[in-house]
């Protein structure tokens, strides 16, 4: 038997045996349609389950965390067609978008001192709004 693999970048694969559907109707265009035929999709995956790094898959739970239910399966929903099939495609496409996502690891930014230049430009422009403000003040004549 062969298991389709939904290749999600150069290093995580997905399963798509692994993943479960659940299928409800849906709101939105359709008409009377949309009262006769289930054509909302959730795509149901265990970040456990694809085929990646296992530091990889701790890097994609750690970021996913606050998207996960209790038993750490990450939902997604599509409604957007009046086929259940297209808002099945889509709701593997989102599937795979919100896994690359987290994915990447964010360069940091490394923390640099500002440059002896730039301290002197600041310098100034603090000097001259500085005396800017002085000027604005009212001068005060001393009678003796």
């Amino acid at each position: 038997m062969s298991m389709e693999i939904l290749k999600i970048n150069n290093e995580i694969s997905l399963p798509l045996a692994k993943v479960n559907f659940r299928y409800s109707r849906s709101g939105g265009k359709g008409g009377q349609h949309v009262n006769k035929v289930s054509t909302k999709v959730e795509a149901i995956l265990n970040p456990g389950d694809l085929i990646a790094p296992s530091e990889t898959t701790a890097r994609i739970i750690r970021r996913l965390k606050s998207k996960l239910d209790d038993n750490g399966d990450l939902h997604v929903t599509s409604q957007e067609s009046r086929s259940q099939w297209q808002n099945k495609t889509h709701a593997l496409e989102k599937l795979a978008d919100i896994v690359r996502d987290a994915s990447y690891e964010p360069k940091y930014r490394k923390a640099t001192k500002p440059t002896h230049g730039s301290t002197l430009d600041r310098m100034r422009r603090k000097k001259k709004v500085s005396d800017q403000k002085t000027m604005r003040r009212k001068v005060s004549v001393d009678r003796d």
